[in-house]
């Protein structure tokens, strides 16, 4: 019986040990250092025309006007963004998670959002031509009201905005 005792107590003092030394090892996690988010940032008339801001945050940015030409956006997040009046033409939105944004108004000409994820985002008054929507999640009543007004193809990807869309 003691040495049962003894075996157990010796095995719980090396797990115990074994977990002590794994964490004085641990090391913290170091950001990367062009790490930038735009977080709640007032960023009204910016001009980030061609600009790489792949995987940059801009969760509730004020963005009105903005100028996006051109931009890498891919795997960005705008969540709860304001992008009235902004300017998308051409930009790269690939992967992006675009949830719960206003594109009032927004040039999207040219846009490529291929596998964006679009939830409880508004298109209304957008110029919608030759955006590409290939596979990207959208709200069905959103789709229903883009279908009723775009046209063209993208220039890129060579897909018309009706078929990215699945417009009937």
């Amino acid at each position: 019986m003691k040495q049962l005792v003894l075996r157990c107590f010796s095995l719980v003092l090396i797990v115990g040990l074994a977990c002590l030394w794994v964490m004085l090892g641990a090391v913290p996690a170091i950001a990367a250092i062009d790490t930038v988010n735009y977080n709640n940032s007032d960023l009204k008339n910016y001009d980030f025309s061609h600009a790489d801001l792949s995987g940059k945050a801009f969760v509730a940015a004020e963005m009105r006007n903005i100028n996006l030409e051109g931009a890498d956006l891919s795997n960005a997040i705008l969540t709860k963004a304001v992008l009235l009046n902004a300017n998308l033409k051409g930009a790269n939105l690939s992967g992006a998670l675009v949830d719960r944004v206003f594109l009032l108004g927004a040039d999207l000409t040219n846009a490529i959002f291929e596998d964006a994820t679009m939830t409880r985002t508004s298109f209304d008054e957008a110029t919608v031509v030759g955006t590409d929507f290939s596979n990207a999640i959208l709200d069905r009543y959103e789709i229903a009201k883009l279908c009723d007004r775009v046209e063209g193809t993208n220039p890129t990807t060579g897909i018309s905005t009706r078929d990215s869309l699945g417009c009937r």
